[in-house]
């Protein structure tokens, strides 16, 4: 099996190499990687964030593992060549609309979390996110108003069947753990909400053993923060999702934990860290690779059949945080490289 192996910019070369250390300790020759440039470091070799090669590259392997995009220096570059750019571009091309990102706090990191420790054990979510409409791919642009005020627009939309697409995917989430899916959006002012909310109850029809609930998108974050417990499975859209997902991560601990899959209709998937580049302590050896390694592992279930294998990697990292391994943004001092090593130890 071929895994696209594409690092990105600042600390993303870092994360992916302990991530594929880890890999192939699990399952040795049975994956073959390909490694080509993204970001940053693919406008600098070819002048785009994305070049040909690389989506060829990325449309031809099983699955893609992706380290972080993001470098302070291109954000003179127009819209269009920005690094950023690079992951929305594969999310199109790949048809990649679905986006699960689990938030489960370890209990070694209770006091990690922003919350108080008798609520952050409660965590234990998976909010998945439609990742191939909303404002991310409307219409865009900058215009003049009649009084020459410069202004700028972003339109959201959705249609009926990329609600109900993405609505499958939330219950069937659901469906696999506990049986609660709460569906988020903001229909008492946005029309686009409104029929989110409308088609959700519609799919609904089909998952009569759900409990489906709704929740507009400022109390879900509330509700986060207040009784993070009470969530089984969010779904939601493209801009809520971005916002409530990086929200769950701190209440988890840190966003160096967690992990997201991006999947198509046939379960081919993108798996990254949800955290960015960090150009500030990149080449440091202070990154947690934690969140990448277990992006990794969420790809051996998901996209590569291989659920005990994915299973052993998670459990090694809970172990090696149970042994007192700390990162720089878990408080710690142990390097990228060592809690690379103390997932290997622990495997």
């Amino acid at each position: 099996m071929l895994i696209a192996l594409l690092p990105g910019d600042g600390i993303g070369p870092e994360v992916t190499a302990e991530a594929r250390r880890v890999l192939d300790a699990v399952c040795g020759t049975a994956l073959s990687y390909e490694e080509a440039p993204v970001g940053a470091a693919g406008y600098r070799a070819e002048g785009h964030p994305l070049p040909p090669a690389t989506l060829d590259l990325a449309k031809r392997a099983d699955a893609v593992l992706f380290g972080a995009v993001g470098d302070p220096s291109c954000d003179h570059l127009e819209r269009a060549l920005r690094p950023e750019q690079a992951i929305l571009g594969l999310r199109k091309e790949l048809a990649l609309f679905a986006n699960l990102r689990p938030a489960k706090l370890f209990p070694e990191l209770a006091d990690a979390s922003a919350l108080r420790p008798e609520v952050a054990r409660s965590i234990d979510l998976v909010i998945v996110r439609e990742t191939n409409g909303d404002v991310y791919f409307g219409e865009k642009g900058m215009r003049t108003t009649p009084a020459g005020r410069r202004q700028g627009y972003d339109i959201m939309s959705y249609d009926e069947d990329e609600v109900a697409r993405i609505a499958r995917v939330g219950f069937e989430t659901a469906k696999a753990r506990r049986g609660r899916l709460c569906s988020v959006d903001k229909a008492n002012v946005l029309e686009t909400s409104q029929l989110w909310r409308d088609v959700v109850i519609e799919v609904a029809r089909d998952y009569p053993e759900i409990e489906l609930s709704h929740m507009y998108v400022d109390n879900a974050a509330m509700q986060l923060v207040r009784n993070p417990g009470q969530f089984d499975v969010i779904v939601t859209g493209n801009l809520f999702g971005d916002i409530l997902s990086d929200q769950a991560s701190m209440c988890a601990g840190s966003i160096g934990m967690l992990p997201s899959a991006t999947l198509d209709v046939n379960k081919k998937g993108l798996y990254e860290p949800i955290h960015g580049s960090a150009p500030d302590i990149a080449g440091q050896g202070k990154a947690n690779p934690l969140a990448t390694i277990l992006s990794a592992a969420m790809m051996l279930r998901y996209s590569l059949g291989k659920p005990a294998e994915a299973d052993r990697i998670e459990a090694a990292v809970a172990a090696a945080l149970a042994a007192g391994h700390r990162t720089a943004d878990l408080g710690g001092t142990t390097t990228t490289s060592q809690m690379g090593d103390a997932v290997l130890a622990a495997l």
